[in-house]
């Protein structure tokens, strides 16, 4: 007999995958509206009114290609790639709390599919796999152009998760937990991480960018010299699994970034005006979702406004700059914890 509490986790897990799905099909359609609003273009405007459909268009032009699997390739491996990347894509959003909870029939049901004690480590561990999704792509594809992006990728994603994991320690120094909903919850009212840990901020966020291969870090899919990266030998739905992977990795992050920054679902003063627990609830979840769509556009903001890195910038970025921020952002949060009596 399934219990209310599973069927309300299955629903919730359904709804995350639906949501993040369709936001990472939407994101290819802002994605081109951003753009031709600062390029002084119209942008997609046949598919529907405003040219709304044209994801779907899309997604439909995908489906319809011829499936080319290269003879000189690996086949399973091959198949294996774009899948992997998919299923971390959707994994990482397991642990994030995306609303209080809501109180039906006198049962709280928690808006969070689990909420692990090691949120963090779990989220770490998730996004550390998704490299390799990349990588077999790219290795099984026999291919050198691949094989060179999917070796950018690797590469550059184990070097920006090093600065990445050293600022999120500065947060867990400060807020001495790893679950992500005792993170939120420590953000009621207006004491937003950000404006304690602003170092660390900027580290994870410039991070972010690097993880998810987006420009000014898109190294590994760089057109001008790979002609299409780790995913030039791929068509019809499997580079369908890989553009969308990317699109779903910017909402995550950008979830991600909301939930420890930003205070995730808490509205700041709100609670003076609205009393019931639901509608509260209900509205910290809106207010999440807006969080998250202004990344999204200051994601695709930084695309049309900052020009592609060379590779030996991006790893000087990240080897000579961001790690040793990282690691003076912890002294700094340390000394500051000590002279404030926080630790003794």
């Amino acid at each position: 007999m399934l219990t209310s509490q599973l069927i309300f986790t299955i629903i919730l897990i359904v709804a995350v995958f639906s949501i993040s799905l369709v936001i990472a099909m939407y994101s290819t359609y802002a994605e081109r509206k951003v753009a031709a609003f600062m390029q002084d273009r119209i942008g997609p405007n046949r598919a529907g009114p405003f040219g709304i459909l044209q994801p779907l268009a899309d997604g439909v032009k995908l489906f319809m290609k011829e499936e080319i699997i290269p003879t000189v390739s690996n086949r399973w491996l091959f198949i294996l790639g774009p899948g992997v990347a998919m299923t971390t894509a959707l994994m990482t959003s397991a642990v994030l709390p995306w609303g209080k909870g809501l109180t039906i029939g006198g049962e709280f049901y928690a808006m969070q599919v689990t909420d692990v004690n090691i949120g963090i480590l779990y989220m770490f561990g998730v996004v550390s796999i998704g490299v390799y999704g990349i990588m077999i792509g790219g290795w099984a594809s026999n291919n050198k152009y691949s094989l060179m992006g999917a070796l950018r990728a690797s590469s550059q994603m184990i070097s920006y998760e090093i600065a990445m994991g050293l600022a999120i320690i500065a947060l867990i120094m400060m807020t001495g937990t790893l679950s992500v909903r005792e993170i939120a919850e420590q953000q009621a009212g207006a004491h937003w991480n950000v404006f304690y840990q602003p170092l660390g901020f900027l580290i994870f966020i410039v991070c972010a960018f690097a993880e998810c291969n987006r420009t000014p870090f898109d190294l590994p899919e760089c057109e001008s010299e790979l002609v299409g990266g780790y995913h030039t030998e791929y068509s019809s739905m499997k580079l369908g699994f890989y553009l969308f992977a990317e699109y779903i990795n910017m909402f995550i992050s950008s979830a991600v970034i909301s939930t420890l920054y930003f205070g995730g679902y808490n509205m700041p003063f709100i609670g003076r005006f609205v009393t019931d627990p639901n509608i509260l609830s209900i509205l910290g979840t809106v207010f999440l979702f807006g969080k998250i769509f202004f990344f999204i556009f200051f994601f695709m903001w930084i695309r049309w406004t900052i020009p592609r890195f060379r590779y030996d910038q991006l790893m000087n970025l990240g080897w000579k700059n961001l790690i040793p921020l990282a690691i003076a952002n912890i002294f700094i949060t340390g000394l500051v914890m000590w002279l404030t009596g926080k630790v003794s």
